[in-house]
């Protein structure tokens, strides 16, 4: 843990670039200070911050960030006189970003009827798609999967929005599942916000409404099991890695959207997700607990392990060898995987698979 005086220094530089992030108004200073964000974002895991504390931080500097280069953006586009809003998905969107992220978002804006949104997107588009572009100049990829605003068929009117919404959920095909895994979990971000979260409650009335999609949905995440063998332990053969995110983190992220989306909660955080839908799918306080406490160690360990990548030259992202913890750790993670397991037991319950 840090001493006082490595603690004042911290609190200063955080507020300094705070402050810094605030005023920027130069889109070509952007990554500049995103190198600088992202410095000080190691620096405060590498002295032991929670792994819950530590994304919502790290969430909380880039939303900073990327609200301001979206404005600034904004600025430079003769944008339609109409409500929209910045869109942010994924893990963006639940505030819970790790130092290798990737850029899911989109654009959602009021128009009249179908001829009016092709008006619109098509001035809508060059200011998303130069938006992204100056997003990854300070370090957020672009989607490999084309998930941006920039991409036309996710920059929408609110009516083709809700079109797409209720076909995902009427006709759940594997792409819709997908789909759902990313974008519902969207957040307003900038602009109109009030246009995101009336798309938010489109979303919820949607799915309470629709418990076939939902038993979907919790059958396809229960195709990524956490590794333990029958005794519990955790099965990776010596020298093997394990994914922390498609093993570990995962598992509560979708059990936690499914059980927001069954009960109507508006929380996207994953641990506030469960605290707000656990009582109404049938997990007692003591349970959540447990389980919002064994998702905040994966994810302090996926930090951990992205910080060790980073030193050692490595590709950020790579597998975590339990092996290397000591064993503490190893105890933690065992126990943490013992609750993802216990939280698709709840998953099995609730839809009887």
């Amino acid at each position: 843990m840090p001493n006082s005086f490595d603690s004042l220094l911290l609190g200063r530089r955080q507020t300094e670039l705070t402050l810094a992030l605030v005023e920027l108004d130069r889109l070509d200073q952007a990554p500049q200070l995103a190198g600088k964000l992202r410095d000080l974002q190691a620096e405060l895991a590498a002295k032991g911050l929670g792994g819950d504390i530590m994304t919502r931080l790290i969430s909380l500097g880039n939303d900073r960030l990327t609200t301001r280069v979206i404005e600034l953006t904004a600025a430079r586009h003769r944008l339609p006189p109409v409500d929209w809003c910045w869109l942010a998905l994924g893990s963006e969107g639940r505030h819970e970003q790790t130092f290798v992220t990737d850029q899911d978002n989109g654009l959602i804006f009021n128009a009249a009827d179908a001829r009016e949104a092709e008006a619109m997107r098509a001035l809508f588009l060059p200011f998303a798609q130069e938006a992204n572009q100056h997003l990854a100049a300070c370090g957020f990829k672009l989607c490999s999967g084309q998930i941006m605003a920039g991409n036309p068929a996710w920059c929408l009117s609110f009516e083709e929005w809700r079109e797409r919404f209720i076909d995902w959920v009427r006709r759940p095909e594997p792409a819709a599942l997908l789909n759902a895994s990313i974008f519902f979990d969207l957040r307003p971000l900038v602009g109109k916000l009030d246009l995101g979260e009336s798309l938010r409650t489109l979303l919820l009335g949607l799915t309470t409404d629709t418990p076939s999609f939902l038993y979907l949905m919790a059958e396809n995440a229960l195709q990524a099991q956490p590794p333990l063998n029958f005794r519990g332990e955790v099965a990776v053969e010596e020298g093997e890695t394990l994914d922390l995110k498609k093993y570990a983190s995962r598992i509560f992220v979708d059990a936690a959207r499914i059980f927001a989306l069954a009960s109507g909660a508006r929380a996207v955080h994953t641990a506030e997700r469960l605290h707000e839908a656990g009582g109404l799918v049938g997990l007692n306080g003591g349970e959540v607990a447990a389980m919002n406490a064994a998702f905040a160690h994966i994810l302090r360990l996926r930090l951990g392990q992205q910080l060790a990548d980073r030193a050692a030259g490595k590709a950020e992202g790579g597998g975590l060898n339990p092996a290397s913890l000591h064993e503490l750790d190893r105890a933690i993670l065992r126990e943490s995987l013992r609750q993802a397991r216990r939280l698709q037991q709840r998953l099995k319950l609730n839809y009887t698979l």
